[in-house]
């Protein structure tokens, strides 16, 4: 693949022969899918035209070389997701599951952002030990809510904060009563005199 840089503006067209080569205009060279997960990779923004008909073929393309990168490669997309992705065709809420998807890998490369931005910066620590904590936490808390225990902690807490103030609260009468007790023995002391 020629590696000329790509000018922003319009997509790079790239047009697909009936012989199943793929033609890079922007390059003038032939490529193949690797290349363009290569350039999907590195932000590179192309249409995939059918070179007899025009036709956008883009989808097709993409989906393509998502198939051979788990036919090929590590596989990323779990049978579950996959099933579930399948058992939405044809369903009511087919028409909402590409903004959903988009929505929902925007969110995660926003998050895998915060994250890279975290190890860069250095000021959080470590900011995977920070995750596990939350993660944790929200473990804990989601268990103790099945199980009741959360309730009984919470009760537990209050119960402790309530016998502490009452402990404060004795002292300081004690000594409110010390402090009454020693004026009125100075009192009479004068008194006896």
């Amino acid at each position: 693949m020629a590696n000329k840089k790509h000018v922003e503006g319009d997509p790079i067209v790239i047009k697909k022969y009936a012989n199943r080569r793929l033609y890079n205009t922007h390059s003038s060279s032939y490529i193949t899918l690797d290349d363009l997960a290569q350039m999907t990779r590195e932000g590179v923004d192309f249409t995939v035209v059918d070179a007899k008909s025009g036709d956008d073929i883009t989808h097709a393309i993409l989906t393509q070389i998502i198939v051979e990168e788990e036919t090929n490669g590590e596989q990323m997309l779990p049978v579950s997701f996959l099933r579930d992705l399948i058992s939405m065709y044809g369903n009511s809420m087919q028409a909402m599951m590409p903004s959903y998807l988009e929505a929902s890998m925007a969110n995660f490369r926003a998050n895998q952002a915060k994250i890279a931005e975290a190890w860069q910066s250095g000021m959080a620590g470590n900011p995977l030990a920070k995750m596990a904590e939350t993660n944790l936490a929200m473990m804990r808390a989601a268990t103790n809510a099945f199980t009741g225990q959360g309730a009984a902690d919470r009760e537990a807490g209050k119960s402790a904060a309530r016998a502490e103030s009452t402990a404060d609260e004795t002292a300081q009468e004690l000594a409110s009563m010390r402090e009454q007790m020693a004026a009125m023995q100075k009192k009479l002391d004068e008194l006896g005199k």
